[in-house]
């Protein structure tokens, strides 16, 4: 499933011209743009694009946590906790993207009371996907789980590649092919 945040991209919108803390930035496709373990100055939020979300193991194997696309915010926890990146944040497509200083962020979330109702809402909303994924994903199989992705996103297989599917559903590449063989 992509993830959008419209409410706080119009937000974003409607006030970058006044407030000048958030930074257009264009980012290219396949561009890391928060590498996991390392610390970041800024928190995103995606103007327009798809960037995935992922977690790299001690073994080197990713496992990719969301998929992003308008609207959706990422690198705010780091800023709240001021620690290193939990992911690795990469663009599937090109991008844009809203940028925003650590100390701009603290001061919009300390101050402004709308900006941190949609930061509030943005975490919220996050849990509650994470529940519902995990939850699923344990009491479904893994072709199931596949359907779901497909209906959630029409044109999911044509944006996302396999190789990022069979990472997001946490099987190896050669099982995704085998279950859209089976499927056709």
């Amino acid at each position: 499933m992509i993830r959008t945040n419209i409410e706080l991209l119009e937000y974003i919108e409607a006030f970058r011209n006044s407030i000048h803390y958030f930074i257009e930035e264009e980012i290219q496709k396949e561009q890391k743009i928060i590498y996991q373990n390392r610390n970041s100055s800024f928190g995103y939020i995606i103007k327009n694009g798809i960037a995935k979300c992922f977690l790299t193991d001690e073994n080197g194997n990713d496992f990719i946590q969301e998929f992003f696309s308008e609207g959706e915010l990422f690198g705010e926890i780091e800023i709240i906790n001021n620690t290193n990146n939990f992911c690795t944040v990469e663009s599937i497509s090109e991008m844009t993207v809203y940028k925003i200083s650590k100390t701009n962020f603290q001061y919009l979330l300390e101050n402004d009371q709308k900006f941190n109702n949609l930061i509030m809402k943005s975490f919220a909303k996050k849990i509650q996907y994470k529940a519902v994924r995990h939850s699923y994903n344990q009491l479904h199989s893994i072709k199931s789980n596949l359907f779901r992705l497909q209906q959630s996103t029409l044109d999911f297989m044509e944006i996302i590649s396999k190789n990022d599917i069979a990472s997001y559903l946490g099987i190896s590449l050669r099982s995704l092919n085998r279950i859209l063989k089976d499927k056709s």
